[in-house]
């Protein structure tokens, strides 16, 4: 059934390319007969609009891994740096989430770990729509931040990190058995602003996978049950992206040397002094337009990453 509406989707989506190019041509044989401005304008928009959809289309054939077509689960680490690097990881919550919604995905705060005094230590966010696990599988990794620090009375320049995780968002289709005794779970308070239970019944609960020490948080669910069921999701789903990277035929082969790398995978430098750069160290992608990607405009950098990654394996 699912392969069946794909097809149709597929089929509608050729039509309307059809349509756009038909109006198109319409247009261009009105204006053959009379100049008209607002005709050649609204043409120009309609063959950009089909221009960035057939973009779109042709990064999507790039997409063939197993998860790919999937929501995605996004999780923000602090990484070094102090209060600058707690305000940083804010920032790129703020980041993701303005991308996710700007494709028409739905977004939803998992798991949120406000920092000391400003910004957070963690958070996790599910994204659900087709194919946003494929497109932000390419944020996974370290991003540096550089700017004259807002918490720094001298105004000097630092230096912060926060990592990045991103796994598929599994439906209740994929089977995966983890034993019992490879477990460590615990719960407590969920902690943060409002809500009847915050603060008062230990609703948050954190899970950590014993032969790899991989740990994972969920705390916004109102019940401790809600929450376990959704942190076992985020468990397996890190695991089986992990066995994929290291090729491992079962969960039990995961090196979990691996696992533990928190740092020295930076992925992406954003400057914000001296000088105004987003530059991805592995394609080389780059824009001074700073204040776009910090809205969330990371197509430039998702599409040459993909780009790239199927260049290397062809």
């Amino acid at each position: 059934m699912q392969a069946l509406t794909e097809l149709k989707s597929h089929k509608e989506q050729l039509q309307n390319w059809k349509n756009t190019l038909a109006d198109a041509q319409a247009l261009l044989e009105l204006l053959q007969l009379e100049e008209d401005l607002l005709l050649l304008e609204e043409a120009e928009n309609n063959l950009q609009i089909l221009r960035q959809q057939l973009d779109q289309w042709e990064l999507q054939q790039l997409l063939a891994g197993p998860y790919d077509k999937t929501g995605a689960v996004l999780t923000i680490n602090t990484g070094a740096g102090g209060t600058d690097a707690q305000d940083w990881a804010e920032m790129l919550l703020r980041m993701y989430t303005r991308w996710s919604e700007q494709q028409g995905y739905k977004v939803q705060l998992a798991e949120l770990s406000e920092g000391d005094e400003a910004g957070i230590k963690s958070a996790t966010l599910e994204i659900e729509g087709r194919y946003a696990y494929g497109y932000l599988k390419s944020e996974k990794g370290t991003h540096r931040l550089v700017r004259i620090s807002p918490f720094n009375a001298n105004g000097k320049r630092q230096t912060s990190f926060a990592g990045v995780e991103v796994m598929p968002l599994l439906d209740h289709e994929v089977q995966l058995e983890i034993p019992e005794k490879d477990l460590d779970i615990s719960t407590s308070r969920s902690g943060g602003k409002g809500g009847q239970n915050v603060n008062k019944v230990e609703t948050a609960v954190r899970i950590v996978h014993l032969p790899t020490r991989l740990a994972v948080r969920c705390t916004q669910e109102r019940s401790q049950l809600q929450n376990k069921e959704k942190a076992m999701a985020l468990l397996k789903a890190k695991l089986l992206v992990i066995a994929q990277e290291q090729k491992a035929q079962e969960i039990a082969d995961i090196r979990g040397d691996i696992v533990e790398a928190a740092w020295g995978n930076q992925i992406r430098n954003y400057v914000f002094h001296p000088y105004q750069m987003v530059k991805d160290l592995r394609t080389g992608q780059e824009t001074t337009a700073i204040g776009n990607v910090m809205d969330g405009d990371l197509d430039s950098f998702i599409g040459a990453y993909l780009r790239q990654e199927n260049q290397v394996g062809s």
